[in-house]
């Protein structure tokens, strides 16, 4: 019996090791892949931050140049439904921004904020590569591999106004909801709202 004993147990130590060494694997290849999903979140987070950071600047942009354009420009009212962000805004600004905000998040934007059109609405692509690589795992690699992502933020005009509405007088606008004078002939940079008022600035999907 005793002899029988000792042989089971030296016939189940090798499952053991063997089992054990399973179970090891599987959880350093969790961990790895617990490693890339973490990088891949930290990138998109960086992605998104930069794409809005760049149409938030464009919007800023649209802005000044509609305070300069009502009251001197016949066309002031092409300002508010983008139609003048294609010919103005080439990404320097939005670029800076994107890069500042990618910076934040310990990423860059290799090629810049890119103009493009989503829905007929303006708005910044930008991909990301971050500084910090996904690390030493199971997997070879790893250790000097940097998490990429893409995003695209658009900027959509708020507000609505008559489209036979003469430009060189009073003109109500509503934006959602709130509504806004402005009025050519006694104008001020005062009497518009806030950015956000008149343009919103979102993720595209």
């Amino acid at each position: 019996m005793t002899l029988s004993t000792r042989g089971d147990r030296g016939q189940t130590l090798p499952i053991y090791i063997w089992l054990t060494g399973i179970l090891l694997f599987a959880a350093f290849a969790f961990f790895a892949f617990a490693q890339a999903a973490s990088a891949r979140n930290g990138a998109q987070s960086a992605a998104d931050a930069a794409a809005l950071a760049a149409a938030q600047d464009a919007r800023n942009e649209l802005i000044r140049g509609l305070t300069g354009a009502v009251g001197t420009d016949d066309h002031w009212l092409d300002w508010l439904d983008g139609a003048k962000f294609g010919d103005k805004f080439h990404g320097a600004g939005a670029s800076a921004a994107a890069d500042r905000l990618a910076a934040e998040n310990d990423s860059t934007v290799p090629g810049g904020a890119q103009p493009t059109v989503v829905n007929g609405f303006p708005g910044y692509h930008v991909e990301i590569e971050t500084r910090y690589t996904v690390g030493r795992s199971i997997i070879p690699g790893t250790e000097t591999r940097h998490a990429k992502a893409q995003a695209t933020a658009v900027i959509e005009p708020r507000c609505t106004f008559a489209t036979d509405a003469d430009p060189t007088k009073l003109v109500q606008l509503d934006c959602d909801g709130d509504l806004v004078d402005i009025d050519p002939e006694d104008f001020d940079s005062d009497d518009l709202p806030d950015a956000s008022v008149l343009f919103s600035v979102h993720l595209a999907e």
